[in-house]
């Protein structure tokens, strides 16, 4: 069995905002993976969760409903649940130090300042598992990132996104199966 969980923060002003990228992700995965449940909101694991398969893997895939600075309280009710070590977890969440298009996939590394990260480190007292980060960041902007992480994407930045969540859909068997090297050298190249 695998986790994917998006980070994001609930609520309709959010709903497509920078720093719902993850949402949005899961969102593509859900619609374009395969076979998945609609969402349901599982109030005792402070998530919304849609069930499906890769082949023969079982995979949830999760939005927390707590806001983003606390994604690990909803990341720990799920792996506890589902009983899902955390090497087979993989967070999707928004980097506001990559430019939109740019993707890295990471594993056992710190949360760079993101607060959702940092939630789901100290929830899961790990951070062994895998990071997939979206770039929000628009294009030669040298804003801070409180200044634009709540703006939604434009049009054009929709389009390009479009094809990140492709790249996405397409490394998520290969992370399931264990093929790191391969998904790695996928998610790390530029469009």
């Amino acid at each position: 069995m695998f986790l994917i969980i998006g980070l994001g923060n609930p609520g309709k002003e959010y709903e497509k905002t920078r720093h719902n990228a993850g949402f949005l992700a899961v969102e593509f995965l859900r619609k374009n993976l395969g076979d998945f449940s609609d969402w349901r909101l599982e109030e005792k694991l402070s998530a919304e969760i849609s069930e499906g398969k890769i082949g023969k893997e079982k995979i949830i895939l999760a939005r927390p409903q707590t806001f983003m600075n606390k994604s690990g309280l909803a990341a720990a009710a799920l792996a506890k649940f589902y009983k899902v070590k955390p090497k087979n977890i993989a967070v999707i969440h928004d980097d506001s130090d990559l430019f939109v298009g740019r993707t890295k996939l990471v594993f056992n590394k710190q949360s760079a300042g993101h607060k959702g990260v940092e939630s789901i480190i100290k929830s899961l007292k790990t951070d062994k598992f895998y990071r997939l980060r979206a770039g929000i960041r628009p294009a030669k902007s040298k804003k801070r990132a409180d200044e634009f992480i709540l703006a939604k994407f434009k049009p054009a930045e929709e389009l390009i996104l479009k094809k990140v969540f492709k790249k996405t859909a397409a490394v998520i068997p290969l992370i399931t199966k264990g093929e790191i090297e391969k998904a790695t050298n996928i998610v790390n190249s530029p469009l």
